[in-house]
């Protein structure tokens, strides 16, 4: 077993870490990938289907991307390498007999340090959790990938209980954006992120309570989705409640449909659960039509949700996205939904999660964590059951106000964040040092609130070369839908040949 433990515990998280020496990674050359490590989960099973290529090919070359590229990156905060290939060998004997266990047989994939995994420590990013367990069950989300017969690689940083929209604490250290060592990949899924962008990882799992699958797929040229909450169980419950999502993070649309089809089967100790999704991702991950995807859906694209402050280049980043859409036959209209502004409520409903989650820490413990973690706390500490009513409420208005609004649109677009990746280390950009994360993840926490499926996709880049994500939201229960407009804008636009 491998864990590491990254630099930053005596000096917390809040101070950027110097860039490591070792600053250069791995380029693929453009094109047909030239290593299973740089194939989709799609490609990598048609493979194995045809004899091309076996899971342990796959599982070594995967394994090596980890051994040259995370010594710079930091995505990884355990990796069971031996392990690995065993499960690749029994899976590589599977397919031998044309026996795959199920629809991921043999894929490698990473697990962010959230998600419980049997027989490995979960230690949700915090020097507080206990290492020695015991490990005896797996989470909901990889239950159904083990039963499918993916192979895993690893578990993937994440900041401390998943706190805030970047990936860096006193257990793990920075975690750091494979386009540019000296920014932030995002979180609080950057680990998941990271390892998906650089082809450490063609599939990742990711949690999201108010941005933290979409930020680190905006910010690191990937692809995730939060989808309608309680479509992927969870287990144990969130202390950040009917906020929290879990979701897939990939490098292209198909495998996010994938991959969202095999972790949405049901699980018996999600007591809030949805049915399955009715079928379709299926049909829309397998489809080569953009423009039937999208012909004749009214789409709302708002630039700023109400009045954000955007980067020059990601609002036009954006806007050539969005312009897609009209080429492709939908009918886009810029508007805006007129959310109100829901930052305190959201305060009130996180900050009282992370309180709650913290509860039975000794002041020595506490005096451990990041200390803008320990801000938080104290903040939410102070919130009165009166003032989670009212937050709840705020939630509420919001729900009813998105479901008008899409009776008129099938979809609202918008930036993923209104910045692209900033300086590791730091939990806001330097203008606003001292300001929580919430100052910048306008975008995307309002849709945790709503519980709406959200996705992110890669939409263009900087001149400095950083990835912009473009935000697609749909109406609860309409994934499919989603994953449609995404799956129409990879094939008018496609990505997944342009990495880090």
């Amino acid at each position: 077993m491998t864990i590491r433990s990254g630099r930053a515990g005596t000096e917390g998280a809040g101070a950027a870490e110097a860039v490591p020496e070792t600053t250069a990674i791995p380029r693929a050359r453009p094109g047909v990938p030239t290593t299973p490590a740089d194939m989709s989960a799609e490609q990598l099973l048609t493979a194995y289907a045809t004899g091309e290529l076996s899971p342990v090919e796959a599982v070594d070359a995967v394994l090596e991307r980890v051994e040259r590229s995370d010594p710079a990156l930091n995505a990884f905060c355990l990796v069971r390498p031996e392990e690995a290939r065993e499960a690749a060998r029994a899976s590589t004997e599977r397919w031998r007999r044309k026996e795959p266990r199920g629809a991921l047989d043999g894929v490698p994939t990473a697990v962010k340090d959230i998600h419980l995994t049997r027989g490995w420590p979960t230690l949700k990013g915090s020097v507080t959790t206990p290492q020695e367990g015991p490990w005896e069950e797996d989470s909901p989300v990889v239950a159904r990938l083990r039963e499918n017969g993916a192979v895993f690689v690893g578990k993937t940083t994440t900041p401390e209980l998943a706190w805030k929209g970047v990936t860096d604490g006193p257990l793990t250290g920075v975690t750091r954006n494979p386009w540019d060592l000296s920014t932030t990949p995002g979180g609080s899924s950057g680990g998941s992120a990271a390892a998906v962008a650089a082809g450490m990882s063609p599939l990742a799992t990711g949690t999201d309570g108010g941005g933290s699958i979409r930020i680190p797929a905006g910010f690191t040229g990937t692809c995730g989705i939060k989808p309608t909450w309680g479509l992927v169980p969870h287990y144990p419950a969130s202390p950040f409640g009917s906020l929290a999502h879990t979701g897939p993070m990939t490098r292209t649309v198909g495998d996010m449909a994938l991959m969202l089809e095999v972790v949405s089967r049901p699980d018996p100790r999600d007591w809030a659960a949805l049915a399955p999704p009715e079928p379709g991702l299926g049909d829309v991950r397998r489809s080569t039509d953009a423009e039937e995807l999208v012909r004749g859906m009214r789409i709302a694209y708002s630039p700023t949700l109400g009045g954000l402050d955007v980067d020059p280049e990601v609002a036009r980043a954006v806007a050539d996205a969005v312009a897609v859409f009209e080429r492709l036959g939908a009918r886009v209209e810029e508007t805006d939904p007129d959310l109100p502004d829901s930052r305190a409520q959201f305060h009130v409903l996180w900050f009282s999660g992370v309180a709650k989650a913290t509860e039975r820490l000794t002041a020595r413990q506490r005096d451990l964590l990041d200390p803008g973690l320990r801000a938080v706390i104290e903040e939410g500490l102070t919130y009165s059951a009166q003032d989670y009513l009212t937050a709840m409420a705020l939630r509420m208005e919001m729900g009813a106000r998105m479901g008008r609004f899409h009776t008129e649109y099938d979809l609202l677009l918008t930036p993923t964040t209104p910045i692209p990746a900033f300086e590791a280390g730091l939990e806001s950009p330097p203008g606003l040092e001292g300001e929580r994360w919430t100052s910048w993840a306008g975008f995307s926490y309002p849709f945790n609130m709503t519980q709406q499926p959200a996705a992110s996709v890669p939409c263009g880049f900087t001149t400095a070369g950083l990835p912009v994500g473009l935000q697609v939201v749909g109406p609860r229960h309409a994934d499919a839908r989603v994953l449609a407009a995404c799956r129409a804008f990879e094939l008018a636009r496609p990505w997944a040949d342009r990495r880090p």
